[in-house]
């Protein structure tokens, strides 16, 4: 081993304390200015919205290093794949694609190939990687996105390897460079990092503890986003409802009370622990107009057996009073939800539980997983009796469920007008457009002279179970 890798540990990712996270300003260094000249980048994203977000940052720090995007892989000379750990599945998606560069590596042996995000911080892949995929010339994790130029000014030196990942609890930086994906929408980072420690999920060991930002730091960055035209902000975190708590007084809803005053026309956040959603919030989102009416609040399981050995800290019972208490304050909003089947010994009648939690809560959307084992989680361990073919039928008959109550709440709007931000022309129809409505529906239309990033108004003539379809209202 090269004495200056820096390997990830699971046991040091678990560990947390309860001071303040320090906060760091990022200057890029003189000599990391002209790395990327008459150079190309191709970057490959999995996974949710921070790594997305961790995606603008990287696009970010190569263009302030003189680097230039291109479309393929072929095309490039540094390739970035910025991963997800969340499911066994994206992984090995992952390392298919690791595998298939091989190629383009033989064909451009200066070709520098990194990999970066959440399957970084995996002690097992790290090892998998280093040992199997020799193509790979830089690994680095979550925690030091900034330290991408350093590494790449290190492997075109030393014509060497370069492995770091820390495993720590984190820190804020800020002043990082970020090129936005898009002109009309962006995600805003306001808290780092998990406490929660859900028994089945790696993200607390891969993202650190609940750190958050100094509001005037997000405001700035928002007014700024205002200043620039866009239109819509997301507010991320793995759990927002819990920003402030380990900073002081000032709460989530604080924080969402003054986002609404920089005048910003959309606001969203994601995602909302149960757990931690107060009256205070609600007050908040209901008191704001350009609050957006669709909040995404996971359940994972309708059983409360289920729900302990998840460790997700609330009972069936304690769901449902806060779901039938957002529905009665928050009436025309829509609710989506995160499911997990086949949990280690989940019997029939505790997916039933889950079944009955669906109708019970008509969710306008659900993501739905089969149970995806994590080393190093407590959940890894557990016994698991259930066969393969079990959980397939179970998800089967729960997606059946869900698009059933999804198409029942979208039969609402067939006639109705909606205001629609548009993202573009639809991936599948090139004479079609699409964006989503304030409900954060996807909707598909036809019209002409549409420009991206407006917000416009479109009647819907369609519905599906997870897509509307309309024609431009003309003004």
């Amino acid at each position: 081993m090269a004495k200056d890798y820096v390997l990830p540990s699971l046991k040091d990712a678990r560990k947390r304390d309860k001071n303040i996270a320090d906060t760091a300003i990022f200057n890029l260094d003189e000599k990391y200015i002209e790395l990327g000249k008459d150079k190309k980048y191709y970057i490959v994203t999995h996974g949710c919205q921070a790594n997305q977000r961790d995606s603008e940052t990287m696009a970010g720090l190569l263009d302030a290093m003189g680097y230039q995007t291109c479309d393929l892989d072929k095309n490039a000379d540094v390739i970035i794949i910025n991963t997800c750990a969340v499911r066994q599945g994206a992984e090995e998606k992952v390392l298919g694609e690791i595998g298939a560069l091989k190629r383009l590596k033989m064909n451009n042996p200066d070709l520098i190939i990194c990999i970066a995000g959440c399957m970084a911080q995996e002690e097992e892949t790290v090892r998998i990687i280093r040992e199997k995929y020799h193509q790979v010339d830089i690994i680095f994790g979550t925690h030091n996105i900034t330290s991408l130029p350093k590494l790449l000014y290190e492997v075109y030196t030393t014509k060497q390897r370069k492995i770091e990942v820390f495993s720590k609890m984190g820190e804020i930086i800020e002043n990082v460079p970020a090129t936005r994906f898009m002109n009309h929408k962006a995600w805003v980072n306001i808290m780092y990092g998990c406490d929660k420690f859900c028994t089945y999920c790696i993200v607390p060991y891969t993202r650190g503890k609940e750190r958050s930002r100094n509001k005037d730091d997000i405001l700035f960055e928002i007014n700024q986003l205002v200043k620039d035209g866009y239109k819509e902000v997301c507010l991320l975190g793995q759990n927002v409802n819990a920003y402030g708590n380990d900073i002081g007084d000032y709460s989530f809803a604080d924080l969402l009370n003054d986002v609404a005053k920089t005048g910003i026309e959309r606001i969203r956040f994601m995602t909302s622990h149960p757990w931690n959603f107060n009256d205070e919030m609600i007050a908040a989102i209901k008191n704001n107009t350009n609050i957006m009416p669709y909040i995404h609040l996971p359940v994972q399981s309708g059983n409360t057996h289920i729900l302990k050995k998840m460790n997700r800290r609330y009972t069936r019972e304690e769901y449902i009073e806060l779901f039938d208490k957002l529905k009665k304050e928050l009436p025309n909003f829509a609710f989506t939800t995160d499911i997990i089947v086949g949990f280690p010994n989940e019997t029939d009648e505790e997916f039933l539980d889950t079944l009955s939690m669906v109708e019970h809560c008509e969710y306008d959307n659900a993501y739905t997983f089969i149970y995806s084992k994590r080393d190093g989680t407590p959940a890894a361990s557990f016994e698991d009796n259930i066969d393969h073919k079990v959980k397939e039928e179970r998800l089967q008959r729960l997606n059946e469920k869900v698009a059933y109550y999804a198409n029942k709440n979208n039969q609402k709007f067939k006639d109705q007008i909606l205001e629609v931000l548009v993202d573009g022309l639809s991936k599948r129809n090139s004479n079609v457009y699409s964006g989503y409505s304030k409900e954060n529906k996807l909707v598909n239309f036809t019209g002409d002279n549409v420009k991206v990033g407006e917000i416009v108004k479109v009647k819907i003539t369609e519905v599906m179970s997870f897509s509307l379809n309309g024609k431009l209202v003309e003004e």
